[in-house]
């Protein structure tokens, strides 16, 4: 479970919960089916007539990446693995290493290998590798681009059932009571586009576009210790080279769990 994105919908929550709470707030004011018809069904709307159906096959996949941990390999595990291919490289020779393609569960380390293996060039390995990386970057950042736009639209929606809301009112100008509970259930509506929008949609799509460099960062490292192992560098110089591709802090952190291991 990704707690930071669950804790982050539940102190959202707590906040207009809270919010209501101090002001002496009815929750019943909530019970306005109008108002979350237009902000949840027209956020739809808006999103299935921004983007072709083939982008919108991966929004369950979307959910999954944001309110689950996702298993990818770590920095310390990619510097291990690659000091190990590179001591074996060193020993035995790049071909050494097809023994141990098999064994490679990760499908970008194990092409990256095996172009290694194969005696590519490294300005091959790099162009090759460095192309699905920004491939993925630009899926990444279609996929987190529909949250954004849900974002960008969901406020608006908020004013739209505002709008509603009012209209609805003046049909009871003439009973002042009934004019009054019409104007407070119409901003019910922009409570929930605006909550919707900068609470939930585009910090959704913020944690996507940091989990995808987070990645890409993962990756660049890859590709320096495959591109390392295949100009033949020490297995020191080539943890060094993965270790200056992180912030000071990290890489003492780091060296710290290599030492343990």
């Amino acid at each position: 479970m990704e707690i930071t994105t669950l804790l982050g919908v539940l102190v959202g929550i707590i906040a207009v919960v809270g919010a209501m709470i101090f002001k002496h707030i009815s929750f019943t004011v909530f019970l306005n089916p109008a108002a979350f018809f237009v902000i949840f069904v027209g956020t739809v709307a808006t999103i299935l007539n921004s983007f072709p159906g083939e982008n919108l096959k991966s929004i369950g996949s979307l959910f999954k990446v944001l309110f689950m941990k996702q298993k990818n390999i770590s920095e310390v595990e990619i510097i291990e693995l690659m000091v190990n291919f590179s001591s074996i490289a060193r020993k035995e020779g790049l071909l050494a290493l097809e023994s141990k393609v098999a064994d490679i569960e990760d499908p970008f380390i194990k092409k990256g290998v095996r172009m290694v293996v194969d005696g590519m060039g490294d300005d091959v390995i790099s162009e090759i590798l460095e192309t699905e990386i920004e491939a993925m970057e630009k899926r990444h950042e279609q996929n987190a681009s529909i949250f954004s736009s849900a974002g960008m639209y969901a406020p608006t929606l908020g004013v739209l059932g505002a709008v509603f809301g009012l209209i609805a009112a003046m049909s009871h100008i003439d009973d002042t009571d009934k004019m009054a509970e019409a104007i407070a259930a119409a901003f019910i509506a922009t409570i929930l586009g605006i909550f919707t929008g900068y609470v939930l949609w585009n910090p959704f799509a913020k944690k996507l576009k940091v989990k995808s460099q987070q990645e890409v960062i993962l990756k660049g490292m890859i590709v320096e210790g495959l591109l390392s192992i295949q100009k033949g560098d020490s297995p020191f110089m080539l943890k060094e080279k993965l270790l200056a591709v992180l912030p000071p802090s990290k890489q003492e952190q780091i060296i710290q769990d290599l030492q343990k291991d």
